[in-house]
C-alpha cells in the first residue's frame, strides 16, 4: 500500500527570510486587513439619495395586483401608490418614476396625454403629497398606452415613424409638466427627441423641468418582466430605434447628441450586463449619469435567492455598488425602496462592509 505523505508545517515568515525568500515587494492584503481598514481605503459607497425607485399604478385597480415575474414589486392602487412613495421617501430615497398601465390602448397612445389619465393623475396626486420633498419623475414613452406596444406611433407600413412620434413626445412632455412632473424621462430611443421635447418645455414656460435622456437603451431581452408589469401589447420587437447590444461606440455618439440637444441627467439601460458601456459614457459625459437595474436583473436575482443559490441581501448591495463603480450617480432600482431602510435603520453585522 502507497502510504501517503504528511504534509510539513507551515513555514513562518521568519522560516521563509531564512531560506532566502525574500517575500513580496509589495502587500495590497494590508489595506484588507481588517473592517476598519477597509472601510477607510474604501472607493465608493452607497447613499439611499443614489437610489430612484420604479412604481408602476394601474388605473381602475382598487387592490393592489402582484406582477408574477417580479416578487415583492405589483401595479399599485392610487391610494397605495401615494403611501409606498412616501414611505420611500421617508427612507431617503433620491426620487421615484412612474410607469401608468392604463385600462384602454389605442393606436396613438391617447391616454399618455390626457390629463385624467392614470399617468398624469398619478403625477398630480404625487405632486400634491409630496410637493418638492424628492424628485417625482415621469417615464415619457407611449409603449403602455399604445394597443400595438410600440414607443412611437406607426406609418402605414406598419413602421415607427419617428418625426411624428416626436410630436406626440411634445405633447405628453407639456402634459406630465403640467401635471407636476420634476423630471422627465424619454425612453423611446427616437432621433432628435431630447430637443424636441426641450423646445416644447420652453416654449411653454417649463424651464425648470428637467430631462433625463435614455441616451444607451438597448434593445434587451432583460426587460421581459416588466412587459409583464405594464400589460405591454408589443407587436414585434423594438431593435429597429432601441441599440443593438453588440455596439459599444454608438453610445458615445447619442451621448453627444442628448447632451448637444439638452439633457441634462444621461442613463444606460439595462445595467449589470452593460457596465463597459456604462463606464465609457460616465468618463466622456459633462452631466450626472445613471443606470437602471432592469427587471430582468431584479427577477434574476429574486429567483436565485430564492433557491438558496446566492445571498439575496448581500448580492442586491454589491449590485447596486458595481453601477457606481462603473460611473454611475443614480441607479434606477425596483430595490430602492427597501435598500434605503436599511441604511435608515442601520446595515447588519454582514453588510456592513457596503457603508
Amino acid at each position: 500500500m502507497t502510504q501517503t505523505s504528511q504534509p510539513g508545517p507551515v513555514p513562518s515568515a521568519a522560516d521563509l527570510s531564512a531560506a532566502g525568500f525574500p517575500g513580496p515587494i509589495e502587500r495590497p492584503r494590508r489595506l484588507r486587513s481588517g473592517a476598519a481598514m477597509r472601510s477607510l481605503v474604501r472607493e465608493h459607497t452607497l447613499r439611499p439619495a443614489d437610489l430612484v425607485l420604479p412604481m408602476f399604478v394601474r388605473e381602475g385597480a382598487s387592490e393592489n395586483r402582484p406582477i408574477g415575474s417580479m416578487p415583492g414589486v405589483v401595479q399599485h392602487t392610487m391610494d397605495s401608490l401615494v403611501r409606498a412613495a412616501i414611505e420611500a421617501v421617508e427612507r431617503g430615497v433620491g426620487g421615484v418614476m412612474l410607469f401608468g398601465v392604463p385600462e384602454r390602448k389605442d393606436a396613438v397612445g391617447s391616454g399618455a396625454t390626457d390629463p385624467e389619465g392614470i399617468l398624469n393623475l398619478a403625477l398630480a396626486r404625487l405632486r400634491s403629497e409630496l410637493g418638492d420633498a424628492t424628485v417625482i419623475m415621469a417615464d415619457l414613452c407611449l409603449d403602455e398606452f399604445t394597443d400595438h406596444g410600440h414607443c412611437g406611433v406607426l406609418d402605414g407600413a406598419g413602421r415607427v415613424d419617428n418625426d411624428a412620434t416626436l410630436m406626440r413626445y411634445r405633447e405628453m412632455a407639456l402634459a406630465q409638466a403640467e401635471a407636476g412632473a420634476h423630471l422627465l424621462g424619454p425612453s423611446g430611443m427616437m432621433d432628435g427627441q431630447i430637443a424636441a421635447i426641450r423646445d416644447a418645455l420652453d416654449a411653454a414656460g417649463h424651464l425648470d423641468v428637467a430631462l433625463y435622456a435614455y441616451t444607451a437603451k438597448y434593445a434587451s431581452s432583460f426587460y421581459g418582466p416588466f412587459r409583464e408589469a405594464v400589460d405591454s401589447s408589443l407587436q414585434g420587437d423594438r431593435r429597429s430605434y432601441q441599440q443593438d447590444p453588440a455596439n459599444g461606440r454608438e453610445a458615445l455618439r447619442e451621448l453627444a447628441l442628448d447632451v448637444a440637444e439638452g439633457a441634462d441627467l444621461v442613463m444606460v439601460k439595462p445595467g449589470l450586463p452593460y457596465l463597459d458601456v456604462l463606464k465609457e459614457v460616465a468618463q466622456a459625459s459633462p452631466v450626472p449619469v445613471g443606470a437602471y437595474q432592469v427587471s430582468g436583473e431584479y427577477a434574476m436575482i429574486e429567483a436565485a435567492s430564492a433557491n438558496g443559490w446566492i445571498d439575496r441581501d448581500r448580492t442586491v448591495l454589491e449590485s447596486l455598488l458595481a453601477f457606481r463603480r462603473a460611473g454611475a450617480s443614480t441607479v434606477l432600482t425596483y430595490y430602492a425602496s427597501e435598500v434605503a431602510g436599511w441604511y435608515r435603520d442601520g446595515l447588519p453585522a454582514h453588510l456592513r462592509e457596503f457603508l
